[in-house]
């Protein structure tokens, strides 16, 4: 039972993440099972299968607020999914000890893409409802994500979310709505391959019921947010917690002494710390100077 509610709690948080930004539901819930001494294998697996329901869910919810265009979910999600079964195929078949660093290495870059996006330099906010990009743009894109996705414990929204951001030709609301709504072929995908390459023994229904039931919960309530608030202060934030928590997987990969381990968590609390700074006052000189601010729900800034 204390496992349920502990896990139940990462999920909530994780949803309210996701469903704010359009990622790292994957990428917080696999940094924390990783910490909990979960092998990297059966965490991704673990978070893609209680995912399937998130994702069901988030999807049902950012449908009711107009967020979704449903061309985009299936240009995007068909190839993710192709991508997210060879993923899963591939990760099942390393060892612990090998797969460990890659996955940590995997979820420290996408974290320092993540806290870097939201809060150097956003991408400009469109306006359009229903996205313009054709299969040539989003499945390359959905395949390379939905490999990402599986094999490094997340990425599905870290790689395709900020992509379609960066296009500039998409509203953000209806971006996040539609790349989470395609992560439910995503996560199906990914679990068939995981149950295939690790079979269901494995698996711990505590820990998958946990993030289950806190997603669900959180999934409403972060669809609506995404309607009204401007998050890259939060997407910054929760870059560093995921850099911070990837880099202790690496450190103690390496066998880092003590003096180099503080050293690295040293720099990266004050780059943290810079990089939230930098985004609060980003928000605070919109603000004051009047200047264009994204719509409700829109989770960057307008370029200066």
């Amino acid at each position: 039972m204390r496992t349920l509610i502990v896990f139940a709690l990462v999920g909530l948080v994780a949803q309210m993440v996701d469903g704010a930004l359009g990622m790292a539901y994957g990428v917080t819930s696999t940094s924390l099972l990783l910490i909990a001494g979960i092998n990297p294998a059966t965490a991704s697996a673990s978070v893609h299968l209680a995912e399937v329901g998130t994702t069901l869910a988030s999807g049902a919810a950012h449908w009711r607020f107009g967020n979704v265009d449903w061309k985009l979910v299936a240009k995007l999600g068909v190839p993710g999914a192709v991508g997210a079964f060879l993923g899963a195929t591939a990760l099942s078949a390393l060892s612990t000890e090998d797969a460990a660093p890659y996955m940590s290495g995997i979820l420290l870059a996408l974290g320092v893409y993540i806290l870097l996006r939201f809060s150097v330099r956003p991408p400009k906010v469109a306006t359009a409802r229903r996205s313009p990009h054709g299969a040539k743009f989003l499945s390359p894109l959905g395949l390379v994500a939905g490999f990402v996705d599986a094999s490094g414990g997340g990425g599905w929204g870290p790689v395709s979310t900020p992509a379609l951001l960066g296009a500039g030709k998409t509203a953000p609301r209806t971006v996040i709505g539609s790349v989470d709504t395609s992560e439910f072929l995503v996560a199906i995908a990914a679990s068939l391959g995981f149950l295939v390459g690790l079979g269901h023994e494995v698996l711990d229904p505590f820990t998958i019921g946990g993030l289950l039931i806190g997603g669900v919960v959180a999934a409403p309530l972060a669809a609506w947010l995404v309607t009204k608030i401007p998050a890259p202060v939060l997407g910054t934030a929760v870059g560093g917690i995921i850099v911070l928590t990837n880099s202790r997987t690496l450190l103690n990969a390496v066998d880092a002494g003590t003096a180099t381990t503080v050293s690295v968590y040293v720099v990266i609390v004050t780059a943290w710390a810079v990089a939230v700074g930098t985004a609060v006052n980003r928000l605070r000189r919109s603000q004051a100077t009047g200047a264009a601010l994204p719509e409700h729900g829109d989770p960057v800034a307008a370029r200066d």
